[in-house]
This record gives structure tokens, sequence and C-alpha cells, in this order.
């Protein structure tokens, strides 16, 4: 069975077990953010083609509606969600743990629907003496799309664990400013900003990569040690609850989505030019796309990789037993970590 039908199937079965939540109580339109990045592009191209309309005809939902919001930096994101801004959020791994833990068990409650994006993220600098992590000095400045929520500032505290002791986690931190990614590579370019280092995720690292100033000190897979899920979508499980129907109808959009990436890349590629607002070449989007480590689908990988440093050094105080406490029930089948 597909995840598409187990989906629809399970939002079904989920009504049916809800007294008091008749069919007429579920939402006629869905809010979802959406970033700037490839890593974003699922989201992209379900809004561009339309999946969350025609997942919802063909759940027998007419006159449903997507509302798509760009929103960068996992504070924000977070924020927009706990005001009730959003319904379904895409979010890097830490900064959903740090509210998943956050909110555990009150009325906002939320939990991950599911993976987005495994995707590598880069640490490029302009600084021609920093070749690793312990090069950086109290001079330099590094972009990061959220402090101590984004995945990308999560996975620089991890990279400075290994490099300089597990009680020193934070060393980095000092030299982090909260950047959305255009602003940061404009920053990169330009020079005489200050910020000589962004820790980005393609297109952006791709595009600093370009300027023969620019060379990478690390990578996210580098750093976690295997390839990771770098961007989720995630929910309240109020929603869940009471929108069964829409939920099954996002799940299956996202799905489609997916699909759509890996089956042709080259037009994937061509709606992430024409609909996001960064000008980057179909040819460079393709080369993110093509590159093996970068991979479109449903399943968690490496969520805990994410938790259990978060945990460890006290930025959430919850730990859940396995991926699948961080995660609703429609994708427990899939053989996720």
């Amino acid at each position: 069975m597909t995840v598409r039908r187990r989906g629809l199937m399970a939002g079904a079965a989920a009504a049916l077990a809800l007294p008091g939540i008749p069919a007429c109580a579920e939402t006629a339109e869905i809010r979802i953010s959406k970033g700037y990045g490839i890593d974003f592009l699922p989201l992209i191209v379900m809004e561009h083609e339309g999946f969350v309309e025609k997942a919802a005809k063909a759940a027998g939902i007419p006159a449903f509606k997507a509302k798509f919001l760009t929103i960068d930096g996992g504070n924000n994101i977070n924020d927009a969600m706990l005001a009730g801004a959003l319904d379904f959020a895409a979010i890097g791994v830490p900064g959903f743990a740090l509210l998943w833990s956050k909110t555990f068990g009150t009325p906002q409650a939320i939990r991950g629907v599911s993976a987005v994006v495994t995707m590598t993220s880069y640490l490029n600098t302009s600084n021609p003496k920093v070749k690793t992590l312990a090069d950086f000095t109290e001079a330099d400045r590094i972009a990061v799309p959220g402090i101590k929520t984004s995945a990308n500032a999560i996975i620089l505290e991890f990279g400075a664990a290994k490099a300089f002791g597990p009680e020193h986690y934070a060393k980095l931190d000092p030299l982090t400013v909260s950047m959305p990614y255009p602003e940061a590579v404009q920053a990169m370019l330009s020079g005489g900003t200050g910020i000589d280092s962004n820790f980005a995720s393609p297109p952006f690292a791709y595009l600093e990569l370009a300027d023969p100033k620019i060379h990478t000190v690390t990578n996210s897979t580098e750093i976690l040690g295997k390839p990771a899920t770098l961007i989720m979508a995630y929910a309240t499980e109020r929603f869940h609850a009471a929108n069964p129907k829409a939920y099954g109808v996002f799940l299956a959009a996202l799905k489609a989505a997916e699909d759509f990436i890996n089956a042709d890349k080259a037009r994937a590629a061509q709606i992430y030019v024409e609909s996001a607002k960064v000008k980057v070449s179909a040819a460079l989007v393709r080369k993110v796309l093509d590159d093996p480590g970068n991979i479109f689908t449903l399943t968690p990988q490496g969520t805990m990789l994410y938790v259990d440093f978060m945990h460890r050094i006290g930025l959430i105080k919850r730990r859940p037993h396995d991926w699948k406490e961080l995660f609703f029930p429609e994708i427990h089948d899939l053989e996720g970590s």
C-alpha cells in the first residue's frame, strides 16, 4: 500500500475514531510554510503543480485550497505555528525537536508528518585562513538561518563538540548571526559586511562557491557522519485529530511532489527557477538534484542524531524513545531512523 493511500485511509479511520468531530468541522484550507532553498523544493513543486487540490479532489473533497507562506528561520516558523498562522510547517529537524520538547503534553503539542529531504549543507567561508572549525576566530562571523534553532546552527554545535570536546559545543555560537539565505549570500559575495562565512543549503552554498575567493570548510554529512534529513514537515496534534481528511490530503500531496521530483528532475529544476525568488540557473539546480547525497523522500533519516545531541547538551528536556515517537503513525511503517 502506498504512503498516499495509507495517509488517506488512516485519516478516514481517525475521523471515525474521534467522536464529536463531524466531517463539516474539517478545514477547507491548509496553510503551509516553505523556504527559499532547494531543500524546500517538494513544497515549491506542490504549490506549482496544485498537488494539494488534486489530492483533495481524489479524496472526494471539493473546493479545497492550500495557502503557501514563505518563512525563513526555525524561530520564525515555530512562532508562526504557535501563533496559529500555520497548519503545516517545513523546518529543520532541530527546530522541530525544540518545539516538540517544549510543547509535549500540552494543548500545543506537535509531531512530525514526514521527512521532506535528506540533503547536505555546506559551511563556506571567504577567509583564506580558515581550513577547519578550529581556525575560526573572534573576528569571523558565520551566518545561519536561525541561532540555536536552525538545522545548520545545531549541526555547527555538533561539529564544535567533535572538534573541541563535548563541553565546548557552543564555542562557535558567539560568531553566529541570524540571516536569511539570500541576504547571507549577498553579504558573502559583496564583502565588507563582516559576514565572512555562511552555513547554507543548496543552491546558496553552490552560488557562493562559484566565487573563487570562497571555499568549503566542512559540511553537514561530514559533521554528522552520515546523510540525515535536513528538512521535515510537522503539524499540531490538535490539527491531526480534528482534520484527518485534510491531513491525509497534505501527506498525499507531499508524496506526489516527491515522486514528481524523482521522476522528472529536469522539470523540477525548471519549476524551482520559475518559482523560487533566487537567481539561479536550471543547470545548477539540476546539479544539486543529481547529487546522490540529496534524497527526496518521506522517510526520516538520522533524526535521532539530532535529538540525542540536543538532549545531551540540554537543549531539549525530553528524549524520544525512537524516531516513531516524533512522528504521527501514518509513516511508522517506513524504515526511518
